[in-house]
C-alpha cells in the first residue's frame, strides 16, 4: 500500500482540499486564522504549504471571524463552508459564541482549535485550563455542548475517522452545523505514514430523504381536511433549493404563505400569497391569517417562539400542525402531524398527492392594508424629528437594486426588517436570528461578500452591535471586499429598552444617556470607521442618507453611513404577543399591572392540542 509521510497537519489540509461539493468545487472554501501558541507551528505550517490551494484568511477576532465562515455558508445554501483555527486558550473559546449561533442555525463550519500537549510533557503550558479532578479536560470542552461532532484529536492516525465524520456532519442536512477537531498542539507536528487512497477525491452529494408512505398520506389527509391553511416558509426551503416548488405549490392549491426570518425571501414579496413576515415580527395580514388558520403547514422551520408567538398566535381551536422537516427532531414539535423528509422532494410529493385541491382564499384587500401601512411607515418623516428604524429601511431600500443582500442580526432592526424589507429574490434577506447575535453583522456582511462578489451587499446595524464587534469592517478593507453598512446610532440599547418600559420597568441602564457615567459618551462612529480604512460620513435626514447611499454605491471600498435615530419609536402595525415573564411581586404599580396584562395573555397559549 502506497503511503505519505506527512504530519498530522499537513494530512488534515490535504484531506480537506480533495473534498467536493455536487459542484465539484472544493466543500471548505478555505481557512480564518489567527495563530498562535498552539497552531502557529502545526497548522500555520500546513496552512502556509497549501497556498491558494486553500487559501488563509487573517481576521482580527476569533468570534468574528467564525461569523464570516458561518454567513458566508448561509449566503450560499450551505453549499460551500468555511474552516476556522485558532490557539488553545482565550482564542478557542471565543468560538463558543459563534459556534453557538452555527448550532442553532444548523450551518456547517470546521472549527480547529489548538489545544494542549497530548503527551503532557510540559504541563501546564501557557493558557492551559487546569481541572482538579479530571486530568483530560481543556478549555476546549465548551465546545462539546456547541457542536454537532466534537472530536479531540490525540494521535495523527485518529485523522482517518474523524476526518469523514467531521464532513458526514457538515454535508448532512438534518445533522449539519459546526464541527469541532481540538488539535492538541505536539500531535499537529507529529508525522505518520498515510495511505494514499486517504487523499482520494470525494463528492458530498446533498442527501434529499424521500417522505414516509404512512407519514405522506397522514399529511395529505390533514391537508385534504382543511379549508384554510397556512404555510411557513422557514430556512430549509433555501437551503433544499425548494423556492420554485414551494411558489407551485402554493398557486395551484391556493395556499397563502408566511415567512420566518430565515425563511424570508423564499417567496417574492409582492406575490399575491405571500403574506410576509410571521409572528412576534410579523404582518398583521400573516398573524390574522395564522390566528384562524384550521392546519399550519411549517416547512423547514425549528418553530422558534417568535414565529409561534410564544404558541399563542394559532388561535382557531380547530387548528393542527403539520410539520416537514428533514430532521425528525424538529418535525415532531409540539405533537404536530410529522413529515420528515427534504423539503423540495417533499412538497413535490404532497403537490402530486393533493391533485386538485384547493383552498379557501385569503379575504381580499389583505395584503393591500398592510402594504399601505408598509408606505405609510417607511416614508419620509414630517418636520426635523429624529428618524425612526423604518424610515431609515425605506431609504435605504430605495436606494437598492434588486438583487443587493441586506445583512443584520440583533436588536430592534430585525423585527422592523422582517415586516417591513421587501425582497424580491431568494437569498437577498440574510438575517441572524435564530441566536439573536449582536456582532454578527459586520462579520457576517463580509462573508456574505465573500459568497457573493458580485452582489452589493448593506449591512444595517445598531450603535450597540456597532460597539461590540466592528474589526472585520478593517478585514474588508484589507481584502478588498467592499460593503455598505449602514449604523442606526440611537445612542444604546433602544430594541431592550423599549422591551424593559412595554413590561411596566423604567428605562434602567440600556440608553448611554441614562446609564451610569461620570463622563459623557459621545462616540464618532464616523471617524473610527474612516480609523480603519472605510470611506466614512455621518448625515443628519432621511434625504441625506438617501444621498449617500448613492454615493456609496459607487464606492470603490467599505462605505459606511451613520445616522442618528429615535430610540423609541418603532412600527405599532403587525406584530404580536411574546412571552416575557413579569415578576409577580412589585412595590412599583406598573409592573403590577404588566403582570395582569401578562397573566390575561397566558390563557391564549395551547401547549398541547
Amino acid at each position: 500500500m502506497s503511503t505519505f509521510r506527512l504530519t498530522a497537519a499537513q494530512a488534515l489540509i490535504r484531506y480537506i482540499c480533495v473534498q467536493l461539493n455536487e459542484e465539484s468545487e472544493p466543500f471548505l472554501a478555505g481557512c480564518w486564522a489567527i495563530f498562535g501558541h498552539g497552531n502557529v507551528a502545526g497548522l500555520g505550517e500546513a496552512l502556509y504549504e497549501a497556498g491558494d490551494a486553500f487559501p488563509t484568511w487573517r481576521g482580527h477576532n476569533e468570534q468574528t471571524m467564525a461569523h464570516s465562515a458561518i454567513a458566508y455558508s448561509k449566503a450560499l445554501n450551505r453549499k460551500r463552508a468555511m474552516a476556522v483555527t485558532t490557539s488553545i486558550g482565550p482564542g478557542a473559546t471565543n468560538l463558543v459564541t459563534a459556534a453557538a449561533l452555527s448550532h442553532v442555525n444548523r450551518l456547517p463550519v470546521l472549527l480547529l482549535p489548538g489545544d494542549v500537549f497530548a503527551n503532557r510533557a510540559p504541563d501546564p503550558v501557557l493558557q492551559q485550563l487546569e481541572d482538579f479532578g479530571d486530568g483530560t479536560l481543556s478549555v476546549n470542552d465548551t465546545l462539546k455542548p456547541v457542536s454537532r461532532y466534537f472530536d479531540r484529536i490525540t494521535r495523527p492516525e485518529q485523522l482517518l475517522t474523524a476526518l469523514p465524520r467531521a464532513f458526514t456532519t457538515m454535508t448532512d442536512p438534518a445533522l449539519c452545523g459546526p464541527v469541532t477537531l481540538a488539535m492538541c498542539q505536539d500531535v499537529q507536528a507529529e508525522a505518520y505514514d498515510w495511505p494514499e487512497t486517504f487523499f482520494q477525491p470525494r463528492t458530498w452529494h446533498q442527501r434529499r430523504p424521500q417522505p414516509d408512505e404512512r407519514e405522506l398520506a397522514l399529511a395529505v389527509a390533514a391537508i385534504n381536511g382543511a379549508r384554510k391553511p397556512l404555510i411557513i416558509a422557514g430556512g430549509g426551503i433555501h437551503y433544499s433549493g425548494a423556492t420554485s416548488e414551494l411558489q407551485k405549490f402554493a398557486e395551484r392549491h391556493q395556499i397563502p404563505v408566511s415567512e420566518t426570518q430565515a425563511g424570508k425571501s423564499a417567496l417574492a414579496f409582492d406575490h399575491p400569497l405571500n403574506l410576509g413576515a410571521i409572528g412576534v415580527t410579523g404582518t398583521s395580514c400573516a398573524n390574522g391569517v395564522a390566528a384562524d388558520a384550521d392546519l399550519v403547514i411549517a416547512v423547514g422551520t425549528r418553530l422558534q417562539d417568535f414565529t409561534t408567538g410564544s404558541w399563542a398566535l394559532f388561535q382557531n381551536r380547530q387548528r393542527r400542525l403539520l410539520s416537514i422537516n428533514i430532521a425528525a427532531h424538529d418535525s415532531e414539535k409540539h405533537r404536530a402531524i410529522a413529515l420528515v423528509g427534504d423539503a423540495r422532494v417533499t412538497i413535490e410529493a404532497l403537490d402530486k398527492a393533493l391533485g386538485d385541491y384547493r383552498a379557501i382564499a385569503p379575504e381580499n384587500g389583505l395584503k393591500e392594508r398592510w402594504t399601505r401601512e408598509v408606505v405609510a411607515v417607511t416614508s419620509l418623516p414630517q418636520g426635523n424629528q429624529l428618524p425612526s428604524d423604518a424610515q431609515v429601511i425605506g431609504a435605504v431600500q430605495r436606494s437598492l437594486e434588486p438583487d443587493a443582500i441586506v445583512v443584520c442580526a440583533a436588536g430592534g432592526l430585525p423585527g422592523e426588517l422582517h415586516k417591513l424589507w421587501n425582497a424580491s429574490l431568494p437569498n437577498t434577506y440574510h438575517v441572524e436570528y435564530g441566536y439573536s447575535c449582536m456582532g454578527y453583522e459586520i462579520a457576517g456582511g463580509l462573508g456574505v461578500k465573500m459568497a457573493r462578489p458580485d452582489r452589493e451587499v448593506v449591512v444595517m446595524v445598531g450603535d450597540g452591535s456597532y460597539m461590540m464587534a466592528n474589526s472585520e469592517l478593517a478585514t474588508s478593507v484589507m481584502l478588498d471586499l467592499k460593503i455598505i453598512v449602514v449604523v442606526l446610532d440611537n445612542r444604546g440599547f433602544g430594541c431592550i429598552n423599549r422591551l424593559q418600559v412595554a413590561t411596566g420597568n423604567e428605562s434602567f441602564n440600556n440608553l448611554l444617556d441614562t446609564a451610569r457615567h461620570e463622563t459623557p459618551s459621545n462616540i464618532d462612529f464616523a471617524a473610527h470607521a474612516a480609523s480603519m480604512g472605510a470611506i466614512s460620513e455621518k448625515v443628519s435626514s432621511i434625504d441625506e442618507l438617501e444621498l449617500a447611499m448613492a454615493r456609496a454605491g459607487n464606492s470603490s471600498r467599505s462605505h459606511v453611513i451613520v445616522i442618528d435615530t429615535d430610540p423609541m419609536q418603532s412600527t405599532d402595525a403587525g406584530g404580536a404577543w411574546w412571552d416575557v415573564a413579569i415578576p409577580q411581586v412589585s412595590t412599583r404599580t406598573a409592573v403590577n399591572e404588566a403582570y395582569k396584562s401578562y397573566q390575561n395573555n397566558l390563557k391564549h397559549q395551547r401547549l398541547t392540542d
